[in-house]
């Protein structure tokens, strides 16, 4: 999985046009998938962030691959600016310091692991993201979480947290998923 610069740069134009289009419509932009090359049009899982003077302004994403690429993040841009319920809807006057932060995923692998040293020996920081799966709770941590929880102990106990469990909790129903991440 790697992009062409040209390719990257095409990605973020899909993303700010698609936010612009939503300031003016209310809808993500129409995109073709066929005008764009084949690594574009694959299906792809995604996640854009929105940052506005590096504090978190809007992360909407999914982390299974149902549409094509360029579709995928004209979506998730429309939905992180506009849809995401931790915040008021993006207005025009926050674009001059928007950054927009696209992570196309691998897909996920269930690891393989014995106990809770045993998964932590196995997760390689600023690599994986996680997927958190037990009875009623999910959540995930896209690799660039390692930046603000660089240790693997930290990184867990806030995924688990995340998920509404406590920083004990362990059992034989927990899985876990690990999955890279392309950053543009």
């Amino acid at each position: 999985m790697s992009f062409t610069e040209q390719e990257k740069n095409i990605l973020r134009q899909i993303a700010l046009d698609s936010i612009l289009h939503g300031l003016h419509s209310g809808t993500p932009l129409g995109v073709d998938s066929t005008d764009y090359s084949l690594a574009l049009q694959h299906q792809r899982a995604t996640f854009v962030t929105l940052h506005r003077q590096q504090v978190l302004r809007g992360c909407i994403g999914t982390l299974t691959a149902s549409h094509p690429l360029v579709l995928d993040v004209a979506y998730h841009a429309h939905a992180a600016a506009f849809s995401d319920p931790r915040f008021s809807p993006l207005r025009e006057a926050e674009l001059d310091d928007l950054s927009i932060h696209i992570s196309v995923l691998s897909e996920a692998q269930a690891m393989d692991f014995s106990s809770e040293a045993d998964l932590l020996a196995q997760l390689h920081p600023g690599i994986d993201g996680l997927i958190l799966q037990e009875v009623g709770h999910t959540a995930t941590f896209l690799p660039s979480v390692w930046e603000h929880l660089p240790q693997p102990e930290d990184f867990w106990l806030h995924l688990k947290r995340k998920a509404g469990l406590s920083s004990e909790h362990w059992s034989n129903t927990l899985k876990v998923l690990r999955y890279q991440a392309e950053s543009i």
